[in-house]
């Protein structure tokens, strides 16, 4: 290696271990500026692009220590769950010149609060869903409020719930039950407080931003599949899948997502004095035009992660130093014109009770695709499943047709006990 190369190529820490954490590590690992990957504590797909250390993303110590022993020069957070609950403001005080890439939790309480990020809305006049939040003590206020809404009606623990913790209510009484269970602990913490909201009718999408905390740049536009079954029935899910691009985010409204909430949101976080160096994801709606914010995630979506990023022509992490020193306004995000499809494949009884420990086989290398790992790991009978959604199946297409057509054929010859995957991705697109 020579010297110009040593000096340019950095140790990364990448902490998360799921499918969004192999699509970070796949595209970072074909950075010049590289010269070891690790990712705490990854899965059996991130193993083969960087080595896999055995962290929990919630030991700060641990962590702390890994980057003193192994001189790392850029730490980016995958997961939800550190960021809200401090990692990024711990490692400032101990690393104050370390790139970290997240939220400190002053900005991760967009998605680890949905009061607070309701709240944020109405602040900086950013369209969402009208709404009022209660608590044990104004349970019966609630109950009141319940009788006037307009069918059907939307709850949401407050904080995080792993994903579950939105509920649509189709009938009055469903809505006081699931109100009443919420406040007493059907979440845990995360519903000692309820948001209760308006029903917004439209078709859903992603976008994605990096942000220093002062510019941001847009990465490719997703849409993702969260019903486990086909025709989007059944229960909610982390996901089944996702295609980029969106064919109804036409220029027009994108103009509108940028001017309405995007600028609004990253101005409101510089004046609210939130520090954010990294990922805002928005869940939006299209109402009739109009674009309005379902939620805030502080960090990249999963599955939507696995379609955007194989779009993504920059450097990642070119553009994650950028966002940690705040140089984003001298970079152009460089996107490949090609679909891309993500269909994904669960474990038997997902999302409810499912077993581990199922061999997987059939996951060979193709072209014009990849396998992104989600819940998987290595044992001594090979690579086994590991969580309710496993695996992935990535392909570019020259339309969404196309590139679903190509997953959900690579897909058919991958096997595991209890395989399942929806067939239907893009339907509602094609």
């Amino acid at each position: 290696m020579h010297i110009i190369d040593f000096v340019l190529t950095m140790n990364v820490l990448l902490l998360g271990s799921g499918g969004r954490e192999h699509a970070l590590a796949w595209k970072m690992a074909q950075s010049k500026k590289l010269s070891h990957l690790f990712i705490a504590p990854g899965n059996a797909g991130t193993n083969s692009v960087g080595t896999n250390v055995p962290i929990d993303p919630g030991n700060f110590e641990l962590i702390s220590q890994f980057i003193v022993e192994h001189q790392i020069q850029l730490v980016v957070i995958g997961p939800e769950a550190p960021l809200v609950s401090g990692l990024v403001d711990t490692l400032a005080n101990r690393f104050p010149d370390l790139p970290v890439i997240g939220p400190k939790a002053s900005g991760a309480q967009l998605e680890g609060s949905k009061a607070f990020s309701k709240a944020f809305m109405h602040r900086h006049h950013i369209p969402t869903a009208a709404y009022r939040e209660f608590t044990a003590d104004t349970l019966e206020e609630g109950l009141t409020y319940l009788d006037n809404l307009s069918l059907p009606i939307v709850l949401k623990a407050d904080g995080l719930a792993a994903g579950k913790g939105v509920i649509i209510c189709q009938d009055r009484a469903e809505a006081k039950e699931e109100f009443n269970d919420m406040l007493k602990g059907k979440f845990g913490k995360a519903s000692e407080k309820v948001v209760i909201e308006e029903f917004l009718d439209g078709i859903e999408f992603s976008v994605f931003v990096l942000t220093d905390g002062t510019h941001y740049k847009i990465l490719p536009v997703a849409k993702d599949y969260k019903r486990i079954g086909e025709g989007d029935t059944g229960l909610n899910t982390g996901g089944m899948g996702s295609i980029s691009p969106v064919p109804f985010v036409d220029a027009d409204l994108m103009k509108k997502v940028e001017q309405t909430i995007i600028q609004p949101t990253v101005a409101g976080i510089t004046r609210d004095g939130l520090e954010y160096k990294g990922f805002i994801f928005f869940g939006l709606i299209n109402v009739s035009g109009r674009p309005m914010v379902i939620e805030y995630n502080c960090r990249m979506g999963d599955p939507e992660t696995q379609s955007v990023l194989p779009r993504l022509q920059n450097d990642l992490i070119d553009l994650l130093l950028a966002t940690a020193n705040g140089s984003l306004d001298q970079h152009s995000i460089v996107t490949d014109p090609r679909t891309v499809a993500s269909v994904v494949m669960v474990s038997g009884g997902y999302p409810g009770a499912y077993q581990k420990g199922k061999v997987i086989t059939g996951m060979k290398l193709f072209e014009d695709g990849m396998l992104f790992h989600a819940g998987t790991k290595l044992s001594e009978e090979g690579i086994v499943t590991d969580g309710g959604r496993v695996l992935a199946v990535t392909s570019y297409g020259t339309s969404i047709g196309d590139a679903v057509s190509k997953s959900r054929s690579r897909a058919e010859k991958i096997s595991f006990e209890g395989a399942y995957f929806r067939r239907d991705i893009g339907f509602d697109l094609i």
